[in-house]
């Protein structure tokens, strides 16, 4: 019991496992609610807040592996043959225009073994930008149609779907594969498809889905519950394979997603240089587009130049505005160059004409929002400016600086800011040093904090109200801990009790 103010007594149910509490050397329950309200010391403070923050971690891995318990009670109804068709996938991979990284090759293993289980596929993909995750799905695309079903690939913006139909219709344009697009502006072979690519559009009731086999959702974090619960019911029990290019530490990863399978690519394809990054101060701007311009003169080259808003804000007047800043550079930087602007609210036939007119070269440099960080594959661009850096997270940053490099070509990415604060000059420095997504995902966790990283609107995202994501030790701990209580949770009637009083009583 626990006595509170007008002598009341309140009953605290200690539900974590004793053996649990003495292995790590936390406080009791009981005191570590009284120590966090009423520390006796700074030290006892710390100690209560690790305790409850173990908690949370805790009962977050366990609400993980139940739903993924869960999960495999589903049985699949459409079980993959592998042997049959090992052949031509095997061909398939061998005259790809490029080799497969290990991670590549570790991940088509994991998701063909999947996929030919008998419980429905569960995957995450994780991967940087330009790491390869898009082949990777073609591949168990490639297989659903080898064994008579449809694949659908859901993509939250236009562009990023344009990109998907337009690499995918490469790679399987030597079988005779009937690929389908929808979107809001595009809408292509939708009466007869082996795999349909596209946005939300992809959930209209208007289409239909013969055999469903195989759901992609890529970025799978901008897609909240019902819609992937939505396209998902278009089948029976079809596979799924989410991906995503954010850049979560693996550790984090395993206890945000605990319920499902992850794969990381963890390597970039062969041949691809690393992108040199600098900071920029303010007073070399000028010597910084001077540089710019005779790179992209000298190899035929193109630019990036990002922006993080479209029209000026009057109460962060100085953010740079990509309509402000695109008359500026045409006018006073770059009066010689061919500049475009894009951003998100133009019409699709706009951002199409404004894309190709970049991909084919029509332009040199394109200035832009953030709609360009994922989804968009110029190989001819080497140089990312990204002007306000400071305004963004590392993890972003870095999603951004991916839009170039993707050849042999060496690429540079160019940090503008205006800040003199010494934490964010430290911040941005890091992306100097660190070009593995995961790593500036864990500084800028240690930094700034998972809401920065994760964004406070991304479905899917758990919250945590104690505990902080930027606590690797103590993940790691619960995590441990978690791993081995569970198989036999029946034993301990407390924790059971606490679980099933967080609506999560559907345990066998």
């Amino acid at each position: 019991t626990f006595k509170i103010l007008n002598d009341q007594e309140i009953k605290f149910i200690e539900y974590i496992p004793t053996e649990i509490i003495s292995k790590n050397g936390l406080f009791n329950f009981r005191d570590a609610l009284k120590q966090i309200h009423f520390p006796e010391s700074l030290d006892s403070a710390e100690k209560a807040r690790k305790r409850l923050s173990f908690d949370e971690l805790f009962i977050m891995q366990m609400k993980g592996f139940i739903k993924r318990k869960d999960w495999e009670k589903k049985t699949a109804s459409n079980i993959f043959e592998i042997e049959k068709h090992k052949e031509k996938i095997e061909s398939f991979l061998e005259n790809l225009p490029f080799e497969l990284t290990n991670a590549q090759k570790r991940a088509v293993e994991e998701i063909i073994s999947d996929l030919k289980s008998e419980k429905p596929m569960n995957r995450l993909l994780e991967g940087d930008v330009g790491s390869g995750k898009t082949v990777v799905g073609t591949v168990g695309m490639y297989l659903s149609y080898l064994n008579g079903f449809q694949s659908v690939l859901m993509a939250p913006t236009e562009i990023l779907a344009n990109q998907h139909f337009a690499t995918i219709n490469n790679l399987l344009s030597k079988f005779k594969i009937k690929i389908a697009i929808a979107t809001s502006g595009k809408k292509i072979n939708l009466d007869n498809f082996d795999i349909l690519i596209g946005t939300h559009a992809v959930l209209s009731d208007k289409i239909n889905f013969g055999k469903l086999g195989l759901v992609v959702i890529d970025e799978q974090q901008r897609f909240g519950v019902k819609q992937r619960a939505v396209i998902r019911s278009r089948g029976k029990n079809p596979h799924l394979l989410t991906m995503t290019a954010t850049p979560i530490p693996r550790t984090v990863a395993l206890t945000m997603y605990g319920d499902l399978d992850v794969s990381f690519l963890d390597e970039m394809p062969l041949g691809r240089k690393i992108i040199k990054t600098w900071l920029v101060p303010e007073e070399k701007r000028n010597n910084a587009y001077e540089w710019i311009e005779k790179e992209i003169i000298k190899n035929k080259t193109q630019a990036f130049i990002i922006c993080p808003f479209i029209e000026e804000s009057e109460t962060m007047t100085t953010v740079k505005a990509a309509t402000k800043e695109f008359e500026m550079l045409k006018k006073q930087n770059f009066p010689d160059m061919k500049l475009s602007l894009l951003y998100g609210k133009l019409k699709s036939k706009e951002k199409e004409k404004i894309l190709d007119d970049f991909k084919n070269k029509k332009t040199d440099i394109l200035v832009a929002t953030p709609v360009v960080e994922v989804g968009i594959d110029i190989p001819n661009a080497t140089v990312m400016v990204i002007e306000a850096s400071e305004r963004f997270g590392l993890s972003q940053l870095h999603q951004l600086r991916g839009r170039v490099g993707r050849n042999d070509m060496q690429s540079y990415c160019l940090l503008f800011t205006e800040s003199k604060n010494p934490k964010t000059i430290e911040r941005l420095k890091g992306m100097e040093k660190i070009h593995i997504g995961a790593q500036l995902a864990e500084l800028d966790l240690r930094l700034r904090g998972p809401g920065e990283i994760f964004g406070t609107s991304q479905h899917g995202v758990r919250e945590l109200k104690i505990a902080s994501f930027s606590d690797f030790s103590l993940i790691e701990e619960a995590r441990r801990e978690a791993e081995k209580i569970f198989p036999k949770l029946k034993d301990y009637p407390k924790l059971l009790e606490k679980i099933k009083s967080e609506n999560l009583s559907d345990i066998s």
